[in-house]
């Protein structure tokens, strides 16, 4: 039974994921915290935050990891397959048709008209980053954080890897060390 809902968690998401990783995280949020309770909010921001940093598309990290803490190797497999076969199957269809119908009306129109919806999902994503962040750090801090990564991503252009390694580091080396470590 566990395998079939890596399956069906991972392959709505391989689904329903327009747009790529960032519509998917949301998917995924939605699929191994809220339904399935595989994680917690602390583990997901965690994997999010880890993934992030890696090359390679985010969905099928995620997926990767969750199936294997779910259910080990077969986990793995099962959750990557399942993430990657629509995507597969979907651009294949579609590489074939796409000088036919692209210029369709329907389908420019439902190119646009997904955008507001993945926007949506990432800003409800976005803002309980926000309410977790403050309730960990308190809003001065989650604040400086919010502000400081804006400015080095947006006008500064720096790599979100760096600044997620760079917030790593950090916080490894400010963690005071508990009591028999060290």
């Amino acid at each position: 039974m566990k395998h079939f809902q890596i399956f069906w968690a991972f392959f709505k998401v391989g689904v329903l994921g327009y747009g790529g990783g960032p519509s998917s995280i949301p998917l995924v949020h939605k699929e191994v915290v809220d339904h399935y309770k595989w994680l917690d909010e602390n583990e997901f921001s965690d994997i999010l935050a880890i993934g992030n940093t890696l090359p390679g598309p985010i969905a099928t990290k995620m997926a990767g990891y969750i199936g294997y803490r779910v259910a080990g190797w077969l986990g793995v497999i099962n959750a990557v397959l399942s993430t990657i076969i629509p995507s597969i199957t979907v651009m294949i269809i579609l590489l074939v048709s796409l000088s036919t119908f692209s210029e369709l009306p329907w389908v420019i129109g439902m190119t646009h008209a997904i955008v507001p919806v993945v926007g949506v999902m990432l800003a409800i994503l976005t803002w309980d980053f926000i309410k977790k962040g403050t309730k960990d750090l308190g809003w001065k801090v989650n604040l400086i954080l919010i502000v400081g990564s804006t400015l080095l991503l947006q006008l500064l252009n720096i790599h979100p890897a760096i600044i997620i390694l760079v917030l790593l580091i950090v916080a490894f080396a400010t963690t005071p060390k508990q009591e028999g470590e060290g």
